[in-house]
């Protein structure tokens, strides 16, 4: 079964799915075809003949459910130590500069856990244990907010080039008019 981009199923949904598994199996051992289970539980002849398969051959266990199929979760104490290298800095970790980039956490998580995440997925990760995308400057002592805010409204307006006007019909791509 395909799920939506992200998609997959919760608990419940699961438990669900795995119910109507555990039904299909009743059948399986009152001896009734792959058509008829696939039409009396509302599922495809083809799962229908995958889960008996499955069962042949492990059993009850063999059509349990295994889980999401999602990304790989990092336990909260993987986690604690993701976050104490991610404070020693990239230096530490073999990068020439001290910038953490997504696909640097990915590496790392990968070489600490041996989990592949992706960069979308790693980004998911921290984002989810409240990493921002960007750590803030410090600001400067001297830095006065008053005297920012006056050079925009007064420095700036004259500095900027004014837009150049158009009249109306003309474009930088057309000719004018000859008259």
């Amino acid at each position: 079964m395909r799920y939506a981009q992200g998609g997959g199923l919760t608990d419940v949904e699961r438990a669900a799915r795995e119910r109507v598994r555990h039904e299909a199996v009743a059948r399986f051992e009152g001896g009734e075809g792959s058509r008829c289970i696939a039409a009396a539980l509302r599922v495809s002849e083809r799962s229908v003949e995958r889960w008996r398969r499955q069962w042949r051959e492990e059993g009850l266990a063999g059509v349990a459910s295994k889980g999401s199929p999602g990304r790989p979760r990092l336990s909260d104490v993987q986690m604690a130590r993701l976050e104490r290298e991610l404070a020693r800095g990239p230096l530490v970790h073999g990068w020439a500069d001290q910038r953490w980039t997504l696909a640097r956490v990915k590496t790392l998580i990968g070489r600490l856990f041996h989990v592949s995440y992706t960069v979308e997925g790693t980004w998911r990760l921290l984002k989810r244990h409240g990493w921002s995308w960007q750590q803030p400057a410090r600001r400067a002592i001297e830095r006065d907010d008053d005297a920012v805010e006056l050079w925009k409204r007064e420095v700036w307006a004259r500095v900027r080039a004014p837009r150049r006007r158009t009249a109306a019909g003309w474009s930088s791509r057309t000719k004018p008019a000859s008259r």
